[in-house]
């Protein structure tokens, strides 16, 4: 299981990588394991901001859906696109290629509440 140690995680399996105030944020190695072939990623195209636990989209596999929440509070600055046409880039590069949205964070205090890798790895049973 890949649980980048750069990383922090929610509880409800996304993660988010820090760079100044801005976020980027998708849904870990795990949370792809198990949702299996992603089939759609539905975030709404015209997202401005999101609070920190809500909902801001869903992931589609073939034979679930889930709903994907937002680790911290800000301004969206970016949705992936690419994610459109190529759902299944989620289960071939979570870490990467396959993130959902880019934030600007709006509450630092906010990402304290997050999990760090180890904790991630324990809530897992890694």
């Amino acid at each position: 299981m890949n649980i980048p140690q750069a990383l922090k995680y929610t509880k409800e399996h996304e993660w988010i990588s820090v760079n100044g105030n801005i976020a980027t944020v998708g849904i870990t190695d795990y949370a792809q394991g198990e949702l299996g072939d992603v089939v759609f990623v539905d975030i709404d195209p015209n997202l401005q901001e999101v609070k920190q636990h809500s909902n801001f989209g869903t992931i589609e596999a073939v034979k679930t859906v889930s709903e994907l929440y937002a680790p911290c509070s800000g301004k969206v600055l970016e949705i992936n696109k690419m994610l459109t046409d190529t759902p299944e880039t989620v289960n071939i590069d979570p870490y990467g290629e396959g993130w959902m949205i880019k934030i600007e964070i709006t509450n630092p205090a906010e990402l304290s509440e997050l999990l760090d890798d180890a904790a991630y790895s324990q809530l897992i049973g890694e």
